[in-house]
């Protein structure tokens, strides 16, 4: 198994897509996104629900970079804090 370093190297480490919430009101909610999605889905018409598929699209991309932008904030300071103890 490649260590942490060679698979960030070669493009295979994707922490993004392992991430799954342990959040017990996780799995429900999802569920309940999806059943509100089918009934949009029975009251729109096809174009109209393609409209809402595209702004949750949207919705989407923007969550995926405020995960990104979260993600690099939280290792930059965990990697301040490994400094400053390896510092003092």
């Amino acid at each position: 198994m490649p260590n942490i370093l060679e698979s960030l190297y070669h493009g295979s480490l994707f922490p993004s897509e392992d991430i799954i919430s342990k959040d017990p009101n996780y799995r429900p909610l999802n569920g309940q996104i999806t059943e509100s999605l089918e009934a949009w889905k029975q009251k729109l018409s096809v174009s109209e629900f393609e409209e809402l598929e595209s702004l949750l699209e949207l919705y989407s991309q923007v969550q995926g970079m405020d995960m990104t932008a979260a993600f690099v904030s939280g290792f930059k300071i965990g990697a301040t804090m490994m400094i400053e103890v390896l510092i003092e």
